[in-house]
Parts: C-alpha cells; sequence; structure tokens
C-alpha cells in the first residue's frame, strides 16, 4: 500500500497559520521518506496556548520559510497521492486555508484523503484521540511534533491495513 501521511502545527487557532509540517511517505507499506519543516505563520504571530501544546515559539520561525515558499516541497510529496491524517478535517482545512491566504489553489493537488481517527472511533477506540491510539497500539509518539505525529499517523494507518 502506498500512501503519505501528513501533520500541521499551528501557530494561532486560525487554520490558515501552519507553523510546522510532517509528511512520511509511505510505499508498499514500508516507510521510505520523512520530510519535516517550520513554517513562517503569518506575521510569525503566535498564541500562547498554541505554544503551550506544541513548543514551537516565534524566535523559530522568524527565519523558515513561508507556507508560499514550502509548498512545491508539500506539492511534490503529496500531488495525486492518498494523504492519511490523524484528524483529516484539521489537517486538510490548514492545507487548504494556508494554501488560500497566499493565493494558491489546493485543488490541483487532487488529493484522496483518509482519517486515522475516524478508523479508530469505528473500531472502537476510546479515547480516540492520537495519543491513547498510539499508546495502545505500541507506537512511539512525541505528541505534537509534526513529523512524530505524522509517522505514528502512518503506522497506525498500516495496523489497520493489516488487521
Amino acid at each position: 500500500m502506498n500512501f503519505i501521511a501528513i501533520d500541521f502545527e499551528t501557530a494561532t487557532s486560525y487554520r490558515n497559520s501552519a507553523c510546522a509540517v510532517g509528511i512520511v511517505t509511505v510505499e508498499k507499506s514500508i516507510i521510505t521518506d520523512k520530510f519535516y519543516s517550520l513554517i513562517q505563520p503569518p506575521f510569525n504571530d503566535y498564541f500562547d496556548t498554541n505554544i503551550r501544546i506544541h513548543g514551537i515559539q516565534p524566535f523559530q520561525t522568524k527565519k523558515a520559510p513561508t507556507f508560499a515558499e514550502i509548498f512545491p516541497e508539500i506539492q511534490k510529496r503529496i500531488e495525486n497521492k492518498k494523504v492519511v491524517a490523524h484528524n483529516k478535517t484539521f489537517d486538510q482545512s490548514v492545507l487548504d486555508q494556508s494554501a488560500q491566504y497566499y493565493d494558491i489553489d489546493a485543488s490541483i493537488l487532487n488529493i484522496v484523503w483518509d482519517c486515522t481517527m475516524t478508523i479508530y472511533k469505528a473500531k472502537g477506540y476510546k479515547p480516540y484521540n492520537l495519543a491513547a491510539c498510539c499508546l495502545k497500539g505500541g507506537i512511539a509518539l512525541n505528541h505534537h511534533e509534526a513529523l512524530s505525529d505524522a509517522e505514528a499517523c502512518a503506522k497506525l494507518y498500516l495496523n489497520h491495513l493489516v488487521s
């Protein structure tokens, strides 16, 4: 099975404020590539609540690429692919709203989405958040670090495919 797992962290409660992205490529059910980047959100603005969640601070993204600058790298990795996220509604909206903020047409990506949160909720997991699913599945996780979250999502999806 081939797919991409993705996770975004945001600097504020606004979905166009991506401040980090993690992308994991799975080919023939094997993780073959990992990509991580900090992203400078609009005006490099952060809410304290978000900093407490993921630990990313404005000084870390002051010289990071903007979403518009990192988009070609994201596009290269996810275009025309199945993309999996844990709570795809969040990650899909961060991708879409960040692209929209920079006048990028994200519909060109032609992505098919799937959601491990929905899958594990249907399997009866309670709670079904990423940390709980990983704990139950024995998957290592540094929660709210975008690459760790994306890799954990990829492993959850792989586990689902073989169960």
